[in-house]
């Protein structure tokens, strides 16, 4: 019988729930999902109890129900985190709360070697001080530094000032830094390199996000599709579509108002959970409402049907400007043949020449989108082809998340 000190105890801190629309929360689902049934590893997720992008379990089956804050999925020991909504400071005071809860469980049941594993930079000036805590605790803090946070156009200058000391800090102080992009890898030595613990360079690797390859179980006339299309007032391959976070750096801006602007008769469906002020800003500056060829549909939480629809869009439209290797990107790649992304370094890294590139300029998107809407299906189909080969090849969830099982187990 396996012994408590023999299984590898990850306790994953940064995402706001499981299986919401981040890339974190991509990633934690994937890595339960992926190792519910593996002996040697247990994961410990941290989720937010309130506020946006809240875990809520009961959207989830094969939950089991510890009590009103923690929960067992996929084998995995979920606890819940109340956030007072103190504005951007309670991302701050989310990652504290978890870490301490983190500490306080691995003490009271003697867990030996536990990784923690910090997604986000946000934390820093408190870095040092669980970074000692945890290796007290006989413990490894690992970081998933993310993709430039200090960029993001929905902070104000002192707040993108403190998340880029937060990130130098959070790097001095972790034990493994895994990049999710190559590009990310390199920034995070050229910047840090020398400015470690003892002026040491930090310690990188390199794990990608993934995606699944396999087809949605649905077919077209499943009523379940079939009834969204008639709810949405959308048609097979006559949508472009999105999805993500509706935050400005995914260019949500640039492609309503290059859509607008465009000759296309198609739609195009946007499938995020809608931040009303950020949408108040875009009528007021586009009046997008008049155009009723753009649709906000809403979220779609059921991965069989998200999954039917992505593979039904004539194209889809990618347009994070921050971050690295983005799971909505790669999941795009899979499942639709057509993709139209906008062209920064993280992007092109990912999708090489499988995908049709547009700039931020006035003009270029709608310029593109004319461009599609004239391809032909031979044309699509082999650009379809080649961004499957790609996934198959680099971005499986099989490889990511053994990738993942390989540098936790070489803790043990």
């Amino acid at each position: 019988m396996q012994q408590e000190n023999d299984v590898q105890h990850v306790f994953l801190v940064g995402a706001k729930s499981l299986g919401a629309y981040g890339g974190y929360e991509t990633i934690v689902y994937k890595l339960t999902e992926h190792h519910q049934n593996k002996k040697n590893i247990k994961y410990h997720v941290a989720c937010k109890a309130n506020g946006d992008g809240y875990m809520d379990e009961t959207k989830l089956e094969g939950v089991t129900r510890i009590n009103d804050h923690e929960f067992e999925f996929h084998n995995a020991h979920c606890f819940k985190i109340d956030v007072p909504q103190i504005g951007a400071a309670q991302a701050i005071y989310y990652d504290i709360a978890a870490l301490n809860i983190c500490c306080k469980y691995i003490k009271e049941h003697g867990i030996k070697h536990p990784i923690v594993y910090i997604m986000a930079c946000r934390i820093g000036p408190f870095a040092a001080y669980f970074h000692k805590k945890i290796h007290k605790l006989g413990g490894r803090v690992y970081l998933n530094p993310d993709g430039h946070e200090w960029m993001r156009a929905k902070w104000s200058a002192p707040i993108r000032k403190y998340w880029k000391i937060s990130e130098q800090l959070m790097v001095k102080y972790c034990d493994l830094a895994v990049c999710d992009s190559v590009n990310i890898e390199k920034y995070i030595h050229k910047c840090y390199d020398g400015k470690g613990i003892r002026k040491k360079n930090p310690n990188t690797t390199f794990i990608a996000y993934g995606a699944d390859l396999t087809l949605s179980k649905l077919s077209d006339d499943d009523e379940k599709l079939t009834n969204w299309y008639l709810e949405k007032g959308l048609t097979k391959k006559e949508y472009y579509l999105v999805v993500g976070r509706f935050v400005p750096e995914n260019s949500f801006e640039v492609m309503i108002r290059e859509f607008m602007c465009s000759k296309s008769k198609k739609d195009f469906a946007i499938i995020t959970n809608v931040n009303d002020k950020f949408l108040n800003e875009l009528e007021e500056k586009l009046h997008f409402k008049s155009d009723r060829r753009i649709k906000f549909v809403g979220t779609v939480y059921d991965q069989e049907l998200l999954k039917k629809i992505r593979e039904n869009a004539y194209a889809y439209f990618h347009g994070h400007t921050v971050g690295g290797t983005n799971p909505s990107l790669i999941e795009a790649l899979g499942s639709t043949d057509l993709n139209l992304l906008v062209d920064v370094g993280f992007n092109k890294e990912v999708a090489e020449d499988c995908a049709l590139y547009w700039s931020r300029k006035p003009g270029s998107l709608a310029e593109l989108i004319d461009k599609a809407d004239n391809m032909s299906n031979e044309e699509i189909a082999k650009l379809g082809e080649k961004a499957k080969k790609r996934v198959a090849e680099e971005y499986t969830w099989d490889k990511i998340c053994s990738m993942y099982a390989e540098i936790f187990a070489n803790e043990n």
